[in-house]
């Protein structure tokens, strides 16, 4: 009946939910960033790259790079924490 005094709780917050069109536009950017490492892996197998030359190498490292950068970005935009 009487008012303690005692502050009441804040009301929770709501759950940030996934924006949808940013997840769509970080598979789409990750799925570009393959586009170099499967060039890298294209002159690797097809013997273009040439073990004895460095800058050949240096290239295809840094396509390969790339490509892992993307492919994290992919696995990133999927297993962000949902609401």
């Amino acid at each position: 009946m009487s008012d303690t005094g005692a502050p009441s709780s804040p009301p929770p917050r709501p759950a940030e939910q996934r924006n949808g069109c940013l997840t769509a536009l970080m598979i789409v950017a990750g799925g570009i960033l393959l586009l170099p490492g499967l060039c890298s892996l294209f002159f690797v197998f097809t013997g273009i790259a040439n073990i004895s030359n460095t800058a050949d190498l240096q290239f295809v490292g840094g396509c390969l790079l790339v490509g892992c950068l993307g492919v994290a970005l992919i696995w990133w935009a999927i297993r962000r924490p949902g609401p």
